[in-house]
């Protein structure tokens, strides 16, 4: 099993084996490996993928869920929900937010359910009033530096449906300048300009 986690474009891979993908990747040198399960050497990884040298790194271990629950402790983390939202037509509902192409997402609310904050938080930002709520799709993980504090956002997407007759409101106080739907080649096109964890969700969702 495999964890991804993005720090900024790069990639931190959590596994409990090394598949064809991480033997290929720990073939180059731009690659930090650790087999070492232990906050100093988790330290140690943040502080070397950091450096523009490095471009990925791998973390080993046969006990993936005490690496997880060992990772996580060095972060605060916080949980978004977050849609994958595709109308009648098979297009799909794409916001534009400080410069890259996104999907509709936000934090969990205390005591809010996950499914219920993916689902208010479309509704939010793309003012849909109808969105059906399907089965899960995925859930991504990436870092970021916020006030001093090293970040850890968990994002749980779901499919959902909704109707492309629906006037989009974007939401502007949450900075998305665009909002549409739009078709699979149209979202290939706009993935180079979306973060790597909405290339992560289309991967998954596959041919739409």
């Amino acid at each position: 099993m495999v964890i991804n986690i993005y720090f900024g474009e790069k990639p931190v891979f959590l596994c409990d084996e090394l598949n064809p993908e991480l033997q290929e990747i720990l073939h180059h040198p731009d690659a930090v490996f650790i087999d070492e399960i232990s906050s100093h050497a988790l330290k140690s990884l943040m502080h070397e993928i950091r450096k523009p040298e490095f471009h990925a790194g791998v973390v080993l271990s046969t006990d993936l869920p005490a690496l997880k629950k060992l990772f996580w402790k060095q972060f605060t983390v916080i949980k978004a929900g977050g849609g994958f939202v595709l109308n009648e037509k098979r297009e799909l509902l794409m916001i534009f937010r400080r410069g890259f192409w996104d999907l509709p997402k936000g934090k969990l609310d205390p005591g809010e359910k996950i499914e219920d904050c993916a689902v208010r938080e479309v509704k939010e930002e793309t003012g849909l009033v109808t969105v059906n709520l399907k089965k899960h799709l995925a859930t991504t993980y990436h870092i970021y530096d916020e006030f001093g504090k090293h970040m850890l956002k968990e994002s749980w997407w779901y499919n959902m449906k909704a109707n492309s007759k629906e006037p989009l409101i974007a939401q502007t106080e949450e900075d998305i300048t665009q909002i549409g739907w739009l078709k699979y080649e149209d979202v290939v096109g706009v993935l180079p300009k979306a973060y790597p964890s909405i290339r992560e969700v289309v991967k998954v969702a596959g041919e739409f």
